[in-house]
């Protein structure tokens, strides 16, 4: 079985707040752009949308069936929003992006991200192997952690929270804009709004 190596370059603008990780992209056939949350499916753009915007298509290419990248880069780097993956090479037992067919063969290198992001107040760990992969590298103890909830962890001096939200993936069954009041809530928090 191949392993893939993450095929974007690690997104940490430095005044970011937030570092948002998920486990691993999809497989390129399922992208509608190169970058984050790819899929013309997953809600994660919409989410942003709603929120800052009022209209989850906001960033939506709708005509082109894909996403405003330009101008969402824009909007995270001002924002000061992170992305990466806890994953930076895998193999895929069954040829999808799901967590129960991804195997983890190297980890991203989480410490060097936060070092990297020193505003970052707070980690969202998107799905259960991300969240997984993160809670054990760090010692945190997620269990009962509810959808909204945080934990706070310690990271060389600072004290940082995790989150838990609701997946972006439309597999998640949960209207999208019932998914945005959690991350608005998050967004508040640690004033990004």
């Amino acid at each position: 079985m191949e392993v893939e190596t993450h095929p974007f370059e690690p997104w940490l603008p430095a005044n970011a707040k937030l570092l948002m990780l998920g486990t691993f992209p999809p497989a390129p056939k399922r992208w509608a752009m190169e970058w984050y949350y790819p899929n013309f499916t997953n809600d994660m753009w919409r989410i942003f949308g709603l929120i800052f915007f009022g209209d989850k298509l906001h960033f939506v290419d709708e005509e082109n069936k894909t996403y405003k990248l330009n101008e969402l880069k824009q909007f995270l780097k001002q924002k000061g929003v992170a992305l990466f993956d806890t994953a930076l090479r895998i193999r895929r037992t069954t040829g999808t992006a799901s967590d129960k067919d991804l195997e983890i063969v190297e980890p991203a290198d989480l410490d060097g991200m936060l070092r990297s992001l020193p505003d970052c107040k707070a980690v969202l760990a998107a799905g259960q192997l991300a969240t997984k992969v993160f809670t054990e590298h760090y010692n945190i103890d997620a269990r009962n952690l509810k959808m909204g909830e945080y934990r706070t962890f310690n990271f060389e001096g600072r004290t940082l929270k995790l989150y838990r939200q609701p997946s972006s993936s439309r597999a998640y069954p949960m209207k999208v804009e019932k998914k945005a009041v959690y991350y608005e809530q998050m967004f508040k928090e640690i004033q990004i709004i």
